[in-house]
């Protein structure tokens, strides 16, 4: 088993910034993908950004520029760094670890952008 805890939501007013964070622990290995996922009111989920064991990342146009994906591999802990955000990046955001297709999630954290 994983267990993924996230921590960093909140409310912001537009323009401003969070950073959120996931822990992972459990049974993991030392190679497996990590990433964001966010899912807005009535909206299925979707990826915000991941990253592999390796720091290669991928992120969603909607958030290209604005957020930063990292990790630390020593700490099991991913982080999203989120600049300029928009109300339409009201959400909540979750952490999912995936190697090779096993997949576990957070339990989700949410994020609310207005003024």
């Amino acid at each position: 088993q994983v267990q993924l805890v996230e921590s960093g939501g909140g409310l912001v007013q537009p323009g401003g910034s969070l950073r959120l964070s996931c822990a992972v622990s459990g049974s993991i290995f030392s190679i497996y993908t990590l990433g964001w996922y966010r899912q807005a009111l009535g909206k299925e989920r979707e990826l915000v950004a991941d990253i592999a064991t390796g720091g290669s990342t991928k992120y969603a146009d909607s958030v290209k520029g604005r957020f930063t994906i990292s990790r630390d591999n020593a700490k099991n802990t991913v982080y999203l760094q989120m600049n300029s955000l928009k109300p339409e990046d009201t959400a909540v955001y979750y952490c999912k670890y995936d190697r090779y297709g096993v997949y576990y999630w957070g339990q989700g954290t949410q994020v609310t952008v207005s003024s």
